[in-house]
């Protein structure tokens, strides 16, 4: 069973570096976005054109805020992730596989759940009225707020990978040295 739930873990693993990935390729994009809007409202302001648009500059927080919500994945699977080493980085590999295992159980998953539940209505209105902003060229709303779940679905989900990876180690499944060589790759 357990090398079941570790083909599922590398699954998901796989999934989150796609996603991280494309998140990548989404960074590139914006930072060429912003790039472009200061240079084109420094030449608009020299030479009295307008060459921005509000169209440009949402665009750049919509890759924002989507780098955001879909790197969060990518970045506990890498294990990138904020923590707090005072007392984790002296505790054995068991030690440390119990503090991720029941991190994860009773912080990571609740939260994303939570979340869900409530950002659900809010997205499904704005796909109700198609929301749109409100200032010139804008764009829709309602795709960017679709990231909001979905980002915390794949943040779920790599928070799923990695109950079973730490499972696998406090049940001697795997070391924690091979399970964290094959996260990684």
């Amino acid at each position: 069973m357990m090398q079941i739930l570790l083909r599922l873990s590398r699954w998901i693993d796989r999934t989150s570096v796609w996603v991280g990935r494309f998140t990548f390729g989404l960074m590139l994009v914006m930072v060429a976005l912003g790039a472009y809007n200061a240079i084109a409202r420094y030449l608009g302001n020299f030479n009295n054109i307008n060459l921005s648009s509000n169209l440009y500059i949402e665009a750049q927080w919509y890759l924002f805020s989507s780098i955001f919500l879909l790197g969060a994945s990518y970045v506990l699977q890498r294990g990138a992730h904020v923590r707090v080493d005072v007392f984790y980085s002296h505790l054995s590999a068991k030690g440390k596989a119990w503090v991720d295992l029941l991190g994860a159980c009773l912080l990571l998953l609740p939260v994303c759940v939570v979340m869900f539940w409530f950002s659900l209505p809010y997205v499904l209105n704005s796909w109700k009225v198609l929301e749109a902003s409100s200032d010139p060229n804008g764009l829709p709303r309602y795709p960017l707020k679709t990231a909001i779940l979905v980002g915390l679905a794949l943040l779920a989900l790599q928070g799923i990978s990695e109950i079973i990876k730490q499972a696998a180690i406090l049940l001697d499944a795997v070391s924690d040295d091979a399970s964290d060589r094959e996260a990684r790759t």
